[in-house]
Order: C-alpha cells, then structure tokens, then sequence
C-alpha cells in the first residue's frame, strides 16, 4: 500500500510517498527556518502563507521523486493535529481536495503519533508494544504504546515542554534560532558541572514534568551576572541547563520503565535529535538491559515520511475521514475518533 502523506503543522511544508509504513519512496521538505530567524521563531502568519505557497510544489516532487503518479498512490494521510491551526488547515484543505478529485481515501493522522512512527521507518524491526518518551518544542509526553494505533499517555510536562524550555533558554543565552538547535552545539564544548540548577518534580505525578522553574532559573542567573557586570560563560551554561533537562526525562523514563515493565524505550520528536539526550538515554538503557531505538536524525524534524508511515497503520484500522475532516490546535494523542 502506498500512502502519499502531508506534512503542515508548523513551519515545514513537507510530503512523501511511503510503503506499507516502512520503506520511505521520496520525501520532500521545504524549510521556513531561514525566514523564520528574522524573528526568534515561528510568527504562525508567515507560516501559514508560506504552506500554501510551498504546498503544491513539494507534493510535486514528493510524487515525482518516487515515480509515482496519483494512480499508483492507494490513500492520503495528512497531519490534522495538533499544531498551528493555520498551517494544519493548509495541510488538510489540501489533502481533502486531493482525496476529492482523486477519489482516494483520505486518513487523519495526529502529529505524536506520526513522531512515533518515525522509529518505524528507521528501525523495522520494531513492533509494539513499547514504551516511548515523546519530547519537542511544543510536547513532552511519556506514552505506552500497545499497538501502531492504541496510545497510554503516562506522564506529561504541566508548563513548558522540554524544547520550549532548550529554546528560551537559548534566546536568553543570545543563541539565534533555532535555539534547541544552537544550545545543543554550543554546549558541546562546555561543563555541565559549572551552574547548579533545580531538577525539578510534580507532587503526586511521579511521572510527570515541570519545566518552567528550570526555564526561570537560567534566565536568572543570566540576569544577575549582568546586574553584577559580570560575564555569564555561554557553553558550560549552556551544557549546564541541558544536563539538568535531560536529568529530569531520563530519571522519569527509568521510573516509568520500571514500574510498568518495558524492556523497549522509544525517543520521537524534534528533541530526540538532541545529542545529550541521545548519549544520557542509551547509557541509562544500557545499564538496566533495555533496548534503545531513537529515529534517523533526518527523521527527528517535522516531516511527511512518518504521516505515510503512521498513515498505513491507520488504514489498517479503518481509521478513515471524510470531507468534514477539521484541524484541531489541540488534541491528545489518545484520542479515538
């Protein structure tokens, strides 16, 4: 089954060709972060308008770098949550008109779960049920994932998400956009033992995060060398704050593990990419014997390859949409339609 999968819910415009969930036959992006740089970050109006410029073209390719044509694709997934409600309305808009002239099904698929499936993609061997950790700009979940369509939220930020609090952080640094991006290079060079911050906890959600304390507390200190004329050392802060970060999802992940048996840890989302979290989260596996699988860094980003891999699972389910298919800003990732 070939599944043409479109990508909008944020400032990637993106499509690809995907069969049967696992072997990618083209997948095309066009980026905003150049644009968007001008600003700090994504201004949600730039972004829509660039989608509905992009969209076309990059369809275009997506289908002709895969050599195939509209008669060879079976169905078309499309991101319709969560995400900027104008750029997913350019995805969806689009995709409903290519289902309605094409007359090829037309498959819903939330953001999270196509992160997920970007592991499908990149390790094929890998099937639930498994334990994922789900962390990104706007995102940080920890999920218990039974089958390619059946999710358990276990933990969640209750303020900023991780990559939120990696870009503030960043800006605050001086670090242009994209900060998460910059931070993780910066601080690469730099000791994470020279600033001491808070690794902070949820009272009664042992599983849960908080992340806005830690977001105050480098931008405090910031503020007071300055206050004092004194020079803030930008990579070993830098390496500081990202370690306190990582402490915090890698400790929440070995709990979880351990209190609900998974031998298999999942990381998705644009944070995956982060090289700490990577080196942290692979030591942690090792140590108490459980396997790692984190997706291809080309894969960590938003694109439309995971839309056409999770896209086919919810085919398979006969999770389907008609024309009266909406976006939604928000939605959690268990929700059944």
């Amino acid at each position: 089954m070939k599944i043409l999968g479109i990508e909008s819910s944020c400032d990637e415009t993106a499509a690809a060709v995907v069969e049967n969930g696992r072997t990618v036959l083209s997948n095309a992006v066009a980026t905003q972060i150049e644009e968007h740089k001008l600003y700090g970050g994504v201004v949600p109006e730039i972004a829509s308008r660039r989608h509905a410029e992009a969209i076309c073209p990059v369809v275009e390719k997506a289908l002709r770098d895969s050599g195939c044509g509209f008669d060879d694709i079976d169905a078309i997934a499309v991101t319709y949550a969560p995400g900027l409600i104008g750029a997913l309305l350019v995805g969806v808009n689009y995709a409903k008109g290519l289902s309605f002239t094409t007359g090829k099904p037309l498959i819903p698929v939330h953001h999270l779960r196509s992160h997920i499936a970007s592991n499908y993609i990149s390790h094929p061997e890998l099937e639930p049920p498994f334990f994922c950790l789900v962390v990104s700009g706007g995102h940080t979940h920890m999920i218990e994932v039974s089958s390619y369509t059946d999710f358990r939220i276990i933990g969640r930020t209750h303020d900023d998400a991780a990559g939120e609090a990696l870009d503030k952080a960043a800006r605050a640094m001086g670090l242009p956009y994209p900060g998460g991006l910059n931070l993780d290079k910066t601080a690469q060079n730099g000791d994470s033992s020279k600033y001491k911050f808070p690794h902070p906890s949820v009272d009664g959600c042992p599983y849960d995060f908080s992340f806005s304390g830690l977001k105050t507390s480098v931008i405090n200190t910031i503020h007071n060398a300055k206050q004092k004329g004194g020079e803030v050392d930008i990579e070993n802060l830098g390496a500081s704050f990202m370690s306190a970060v990582v402490d915090c999802l890698v400790k929440n992940v070995e709990k979880a593990c351990a209190d609900f048996g998974y031998d298999k840890v999942v990381l998705a989302g644009g944070v995956s990419a982060n090289s700490v979290l990577r080196k942290r989260m692979k030591e942690s596996c090792d140590r108490y014997s459980r396997k790692l699988f984190v997706p291809e860094l080309k894969y960590c980003g938003d694109n439309a390859a995971m839309v056409g891999s999770q896209g086919y699972y919810e085919a398979l389910s006969g999770n389907f949409a008609g024309l009266d298919l909406n976006a939604a800003a928000t939605l959690p990732i268990d929700f059944k339609r």
